[in-house]
């Protein structure tokens, strides 16, 4: 509908008695609110009728609205998701926005498996594993596993078991004695089972039973005079002590459940919230919103639990809160249906319980008072910048940018990046890596088409699937290309084919390979070099090479890189590295002869001549297609 035509007072009145979702545009048509209502005909009426209750924020919004849309659902609880989607997808300027997406890892055994195996994961999945946290910090995460290894000797290798047992020598961590190698069958399953019983009771929390056979074995070296073992297990005894002192009990409940506070200033706040799990505090994190002055804090809890629990993969069965957030029902409905089992909001008056709470909302008051001139400093940097490429650009509203870079080794093999800046700041836990697989050879633009069909297309297959926590589904409001007009149009095109609007601009080097402007709509845009928007692009463009740079490297050096190589009868990873040391470019190889390919090291004659004939047999292939075609 145009805004030209839209009269409000008319399209009120054909507002329908029923719950949804409702869309409030700007003057530029921009989404500017999102909100829900069980009954859209009385909730969106009433921004339109004087009311002295409603809010500074409120008022001022009303004037910038140019037309409203709305989508009618079949619940309130469907509602409510089709909110948090869209606010997710949007981000409007007047709703209260969580600045900081965060997920966090966890820690997994796939007890579903003979060998149990032990490693970390980003989201929790029904595969009969067991998943413990979650940790607000990757290092910790870390370090707790490779405790565990020291300790208990799990396995974290991806072998099939019992199935490969012995096909395969041991890796490194059973020789340096952080793993009991059940793939050679140095141990049997049920011995093996009961060191998984006791991770699991360590995660768990029981820390009694380790501390006192680390203990007894550190006083058994000393007395037979094995110093270097007595220090061994003091180190790890005091390594336990310290994820057990991390970890102390905070509630004799013995629950899992999330305490949540906040503190707020003019329009700022910070939400922090305590990780309890089994009793145990776990991790606590803070969290910045944007807010209004007249916001209430049951709006701002509210607008934060929609946000932050639309995210996060693991719903604790409480939440413990200062105040009694807007739409309590409502959310703890929805809470529960993700969860799978019922999520109850407790506001405690008294007690202990009271107590953390006070404790939380303290820490949250620290924070905000503490980072409140560096938050400041660090949006003139981040949005600032921001704005002056939206000004560059002509665009509006950028939030999300994704950048794209292409790596290879003379065409051997390519490997894709994507990479995700949000208001300014880069979202690593948003970067997705490709493995090129329909382009051989130093092709980058087909390389780079490759890339988007394949992130556009798993995006619009979330989307349509209605997936939340999808690794595609949220596009981004502008898309930078590294390169020119060539890389541009790759990406133009794709879009066209899948039907998808999205702004897209090249970042262009100079001869010295630095940056020199933006190419955006056929023209390229010179940039001041002393300005934020400068250093910004400059940062994003460095920062998806390097992306798709370390992604390469680790893959070549654990020698996954895959190649048109690895397709030849005979070469296996060893003659492969031999040919790619030796020639310099995949077509040295392709030109050479069987007796050249037979003085490299390791190559014989038989494997010398399955690669001469395989590329020569590709090119009477290609010949034949080209005069099939011409015929």
């Amino acid at each position: 509908m145009e805004n030209q035509t839209f009269i409000i007072e008319d399209e009120l009145k054909k507002l329908p008695g029923k719950p949804g979702v409702y869309l409030m545009h700007g003057e530029k048509d921009e989404i500017i609110y999102v909100g829900k209502a069980i009954s859209l005909k009385n909730r969106v009426r009433q921004y339109f009728q004087p009311s002295r209750n409603r809010g500074a924020k409120i008022d001022q919004m009303v004037t910038h609205i140019t037309r409203f849309e709305y989508i009618v659902t079949d619940s309130e609880l469907e509602a409510l998701v089709l909110e948090c989607n869209l606010i997710k997808e949007h981000r409007p300027k007047y709703n209260t926005m969580l600045m900081d997406d965060k997920s966090y890892p966890f820690i997994k055994v796939t007890t579903g498996e003979a060998y149990p195996r032990i490693m970390m994961a980003r989201q929790m999945k029904k595969d009969k594993s067991k998943y413990f946290g979650p940790y607000t910090s990757v290092t910790a995460v870390k370090d707790t596993i490779e405790l565990i290894r020291k300790l208990y000797r799990l396995r974290s290798c991806n072998r099939i078991l019992p199935r490969d047992i012995g096909k395969e020598r041991c890796c490194l961590y059973h020789h340096i004695k952080q793993c009991d190698a059940p793939c050679q069958g140095y141990i049997s399953q049920e011995k093996y089972r009961e060191s998984v019983d006791e991770v699991l009771k360590f995660l768990g929390g029981n820390y009694d039973k380790i501390l006192k056979d680390l203990e007894k074995k550190m006083q058994e070296a000393s007395d037979d005079l094995e110093f270097e073992k007595a220090i061994e297990y003091r180190e790890l005894l005091h390594s336990v002590k310290q994820i057990a002192q991390k970890q102390k009990i905070t509630d004799t409940g013995g629950e899992d459940r999330d305490i949540v506070a906040l503190a707020r200033e003019h329009e700022d706040a910070v939400v922090q919230v305590f990780f309890i799990r089994n009793g145990r505090l776990i991790g606590r994190d803070h969290f910045y919103l944007r807010i209004a002055q007249g916001d209430e804090n049951a709006e701002i809890l509210s607008s934060f639990i929609k946000q932050f629990y639309a995210g996060t993969p693991y719903i604790p069965g409480e939440l413990m809160l200062p105040v009694e957030p807007e739409e309590r029902e409502i959310l703890e409905a929805w809470l529960g249906e993700k969860r799978g089992h019922k999520v109850h909001f407790r506001i405690p008056k008294k007690g202990e319980k009271e107590k953390l709470v006070e404790l939380a909302a303290k820490n949250a008051k620290m924070v905000l008072e503490k980072d409140k001139e560096r938050i400041k400093r660090e949006e003139g940097r981040t949005i600032g910048a921001v704005k002056e490429i939206e000004k560059l650009l002509g665009l509006n509203n950028l939030v999300r940018m994704e950048a794209y870079d292409i790596s290879n080794t003379n065409g051997f093999a390519s490997v894709g990046s994507m990479i995700v800046y949000e208001r300014g700041k880069p979202k690593r836990n948003d970067y997705r890596k490709f493995h090129i697989k329909g382009v051989q050879g130093a092709d980058d633009y087909a390389s780079m088409r490759e890339v988007l069909t394949r992130r556009f297309r798993h995006g619009l297959e979330e989307q349509k699937s209605g997936k939340e926590l999808g690794s595609f589904n949220v596009f981004p409001d502008l898309i930078m290309m590294d390169g020119g007009k060539g890389q541009v149009n790759i990406a133009l095109e794709v879009l066209d084919e899948l039907h998808i609007s999205i702004p897209v601009c090249g970042m262009v080097k100079d001869d010295h390979h630095r940056t020199r402007g933006l190419y955006y709509q056929n023209i390229e845009i010179p940039i001041d070099h002393n300005s934020e928007g400068f250093r910004l692009i400059t940062r994003v463009q460095d920062e998806a090479h390097r992306f798709a740079i370390e992604f390469h490297r680790k893959l070549r050096s654990q020698g996954q890189v895959h190649s048109i190589l690895d397709d030849i009868p005979g070469i296996g990873p060893a003659r492969r590295k031999a040919l790619m040391r030796t020639f310099a470019s995949l077509d040295e190889i392709k030109n050479a002869e069987v007796e050249d390919l037979k003085k490299i090291p390791s190559m014989d004659e038989k494997s010398a001549k399955n690669v001469y004939n395989f590329f020569r047999g590709s090119e009477k292939e290609d010949t034949e297609a080209t005069l099939m075609e011409e015929q």
